[in-house]
């Protein structure tokens, strides 16, 4: 019962714009305690605007559908495959990071921290999903 409710909250076409707008509640809060109101207020009404194009785009578009609530066994490894090249675009990122850090006579952090953080991911997730299936 629980899981079918679960599964209807997100499946609702006000799940990712309230997302939106509840991380931009978040980001302004965060912004005006570190003295940046105005800043925050941006970043408020940026995902703000974001969660209402969502919300507009949900019933026209079925990419926006599939990113949002109608997913589909297509919509999720096509999820799957973007989630895990973002992935490997941020670690090659911050690699870089560190190897022009290094270069420069500095120690590298905090790109050491995010690549040993992410090599660490990999390999518990990857042991987890041998060991799973």
């Amino acid at each position: 019962m629980i899981k079918d409710r679960s599964q209807a909250i997100c499946r609702s076409r006000w799940f990712t714009p309230l997302i939106c707008l509840g991380l931009g509640i978040v980001v302004f809060a965060v912004s005006w305690l570190g003295g940046q109101f105005r800043g925050g207020l941006i970043s408020l009404a940026i995902l703000a605007a974001f969660g209402l194009i969502l919300l507009l785009l949900t019933g026209r578009s079925e990419t926006i559908r599939g990113l949002t609530v109608g997913r589909d066994e297509r919509f999720a490894q096509l999820d799957l495959r973007a989630t895990a090249l973002a992935g490997l675009v941020m670690l090659l990122f911050a690699l870089v990071g560190w190897l022009v850090a290094v270069a420069r006579g500095q120690n590298g952090h905090p790109y050491d921290w995010l690549l040993a953080t992410g090599g660490l991911a990999y390999l518990l997730a990857f042991v987890f999903f041998r060991w799973r299936g």
